[in-house]
């Protein structure tokens, strides 16, 4: 669903009375407010304690209500698939900024090794250009 937020918000911005997201979502108010007991879905609270629902709130709504009618999955169930992919979400976001922060890693030893062979003497060891050759003959036995 594409809806043009307002300046300074996004699709987490909690900003449909319980009403409204009702309708938006295709389900009952009273619905809304029983899935907010069970932890499917959690709006935001006004400084009153009214509920207000986000985008994604909607859209998650809409994935309940999915769910249970097309698939069958009771509401436990839905619970459990609602925090596995929380879980998944965060996960890869986690990875995401370990792979960062490896890269970082990286970077800053290949600078580092570096910064350590340009800072070798050359002059330390003189280097001949000279090649010779050594032929070893053992001393006969008396």
């Amino acid at each position: 669903m594409s809806f043009p937020f307002p300046p300074g918000t996004n699709e987490d911005t909690p900003f449909f009375v319980i009403s409204v997201a009702a309708q938006l979502s295709g389900l009952h108010a009273q619905t809304l407010r029983t899935y907010d007991r069970m932890g499917l879905v959690s709006p935001g609270r006004t400084s009153g304690g009214g509920r207000r629902y986000s985008m994604r709130d909607i859209v998650l709504l809409r994935e309940v209500q999915r769910l249970s009618q097309e698939e069958g999955v009771n509401l436990a169930g839905i619970k459990r698939i609602i925090e596995l992919e929380n879980e998944v979400d965060a996960l890869r976001a986690r990875v995401v900024e370990l792979s960062q922060e490896l890269a970082n890693a990286l970077a800053t030893a290949e600078q580092t090794a570096a910064n350590v062979h340009a800072s070798y003497r050359r002059d330390l060891v003189p280097l001949r250009q000279e090649t010779s050759i050594v032929v070893w003959k053992p001393k006969p036995r008396k």
